[in-house]
């Protein structure tokens, strides 16, 4: 059985979860709206991981006996200069989320819930990978600068980008 406290901080966690799918939809939009359409699949893709995350977040909390409790999502930008400036939001909204995810990690612990802490550990490795794959991007739109073959050959590999359903939710 979860705590209040812990199973407060997952559904405020559900929530971020949904404001970053919220988030990476709107870039996805924008992208589109711009005639990128590489760019906006490879958003269009992080909207999806983060309903995921949001759903692993809910299936543990109904495993745990608990409450999801869904809340309003706050709105999100709308626009961003370049692929570059969107890129940087992603990073600094990662590592934003990966603070929740440690500030839930030390929860757990100070809870004793080792459960929800073992839990965790899947998140804390998605981060990594989050906050990685970010920094390469805005690297290599860095790289390209104004080359607009560049751009375009970046487009076309973003455009790439398939939707893999996260481990935790194939083995459910």
């Amino acid at each position: 059985m979860l705590s209040n406290k812990v199973q407060s901080a997952l559904n405020a966690q559900i929530n971020a979860e949904f404001w970053s799918a919220y988030l990476y939809l709107s870039m996805a939009c924008h992208f589109d709206a711009e005639g990128k359409p590489g760019i906006a699949n490879w958003f269009r893709i992080q909207f999806k991981e983060e309903q995921a995350h949001a759903q692993i977040f809910m299936n543990y909390v109904n495993a745990r006996a608990g409450r999801v409790e869904l809340k309003p999502i706050d709105a999100v930008p709308t626009q961003w200069e370049s692929p570059i400036a969107a890129f940087e939001n992603t990073l600094e909204h990662e590592r934003k989320v990966t603070s929740l995810i440690n500030d839930l990690y030390a929860l757990a612990e100070a809870e004793h819930d080792y459960a929800t802490r073992d839990q965790l550990n899947w998140f804390v490795k998605e981060q990594v990978e989050e906050e990685d794959t970010a920094r390469q991007l805005i690297d290599k739109f860095k790289l390209i600068g104004n080359d607009g073959m560049g751009q375009y050959m970046l487009d076309q590999e973003l455009a790439s980008r398939v939707y893999n359903v996260p481990s935790p939710l194939a083995q459910a």
